[in-house]
């Protein structure tokens, strides 16, 4: 059989990279999502963003993972449960063999050789600030995943992240301690002899640190980026993450175990270089399942040329008014106002597209967001003087500044004129025409009262 190799490429891209509107059975559009989610996700780590931000948070993780502890150590070290801390670094080097214990010792060594007094009150400011920053690039990597241009304040990144490494810790040891307090009463016992009660409880427990893991994954898909995260896309990313990391786990123990080679050529430096690479596999799945459900929430942005979306000048100005139209309907008909995402999911468009229509919109003082998590838009001005002319003006004009404008360019004079009569000619055929006008003419709704 002769297979025509460059029609079956185009025959596969259409069948996956067709546009959702357009109309096809359920179950292939299913497939081609599927499909979409995994050549984009292959693609992304191919890409490279995301190892390099994974071998940064390995560095950083280095430098802050004592000072991290030490905290907790604090924490738990006041309720009196600090020994629990190396049973739980135990099981996390737990792939490393018998070098994870000589890690763990290290560590707790480390951390043991803290002391407040000697530090200071600058020594315990920097000891705070390298915890705080080891989330803040969780944060950032986070951020650039879901497209998100504005970071957490300092402050509110302080006081959200360090109150969750202080009463974190002390919340999960609390639930361990009353598992075990629970699992110890007679009267369970007795209820676990029972069946199928006994043997739900066996499988359930042979399950238990996957659905920690899986648990786990899901909170920090839902609280660290700055933007609000649906929990089934949360969820799905956790799941995807939780099941890859245990199974990496399974693999890199015994890649440990075989690792003779590293001990041979490094010495005492394979030790680091097993905990690195394990740190490194870490970073990357938990940024792996953070694209998962990043992908999940925002399927507008499993497209097929990589990079962010760069509108042409036409789009940018039809979307922008497509935009303020569908904003300023919802504001005079009394309804929620649209968030970003919710106008990306409704046009099929990436977040990015969105913010590129709105920015300028909102830096004239036309639009204005809500105070709300996450954020609406509202028109800052009636929508009876905002003008379809301005509209548009104010989008071909976003971008220039004192260093870039009109005023700077240098440009023939019949060039001048034909851009003159141009402006002209638009401002002739857009006089009247109001942003309310065209709210108006929507199907299905009522004229705004004028007065």
């Amino acid at each position: 059989m002769n297979w025509n190799v460059p029609s079956f490429r185009e025959s596969f891209n259409e069948f996956v990279w067709r546009a959702p509107a357009q109309p096809r059975p359920q179950v292939e559009k299913r497939i081609a999502h599927f499909l979409r989610l995994v050549i984009v996700l292959a693609r992304d780590l191919a890409h490279g963003q995301l190892t390099l931000r994974a071998m940064g948070l390995v560095y950083t993780t280095l430098l802050s993972i004592v000072p991290l502890l030490a905290i907790s150590f604090s924490v738990l070290k006041a309720f009196g449960v600090y020994n629990q801390i190396r049973p739980m670094l135990l099981k996390f080097l737990d792939p490393l063999g018998d070098k994870g214990v000589e890690i763990t010792a290290r560590i707790m060594q480390f951390i043991e050789n803290i002391n407040g007094g000697v530090l200071g009150s600058v020594g315990l400011a920097l000891l705070l600030y390298t915890s705080v920053s080891l989330v803040q690039k969780v944060e950032e990597s986070s951020n650039y995943i879901w497209h998100v241009d504005r970071g957490r304040s300092f402050g509110e990144r302080f006081s959200r992240y360090l109150s969750a490494l202080l009463v974190g810790p002390l919340l999960v040891f609390s639930a361990i301690g009353i598992s075990a307090a629970v699992a110890g009463l007679d009267v369970v016992h007795e209820v676990l002899r029972l069946e199928p009660i006994g043997w739900v409880a066996y499988h359930a427990g042979r399950l238990l640190p996957y659905l920690l893991v899986i648990g786990a994954f899901t909170f920090v898909y839902t609280f660290i980026p700055n933007t609000k995260v649906r929990i089934g896309p949360a969820l799905a990313g956790g799941l995807v993450g939780g099941i890859v990391w245990q199974t990496a786990a399974w693999g890199f123990a015994r890649f440990a175990a075989s690792a003779t080679n590293y001990s041979a050529i490094y010495s005492s430096f394979a030790i680091l270089i097993l905990f690195m690479l394990w740190l490194y596999l870490n970073w990357l799945i938990l940024l792996f399942g953070s694209s998962v459900a990043f992908y999940t929430q925002h399927p507008e942005y499993l497209v097929q040329v990589p990079g962010e979306v760069r509108l042409s000048n036409r789009m940018r100005e039809h979307l922008a008014l497509v935009v303020l139209v569908m904003i300023g309907s919802r504001h005079v008909h009394g309804e929620p106002p649209w968030t970003t995402a919710g106008i990306a999911r409704e046009l099929h468009l990436p977040m990015r597209a969105i913010d590129e229509a709105l920015q300028p919109l909102e830096a004239r003082g036309i639009l204005t967001t809500s105070g709300g998590e996450p954020a609406g838009w509202l028109p800052l001005r009636d929508l009876h003087e905002v003008s379809a002319k301005e509209v548009l003006d104010t989008v071909r004009a976003g971008g220039e500044d004192q260093n870039i404008n009109l005023d700077l360019l240098p440009e023939a004079a019949p060039v001048r004129e034909l851009l003159r009569r141009f402006d002209d000619a638009a401002a002739t055929t857009l006089q009247g025409v109001s942003v309310n006008d065209l709210v108006a003419q929507l199907p299905d709704r009522k004229p705004v009262d004028e007065a």
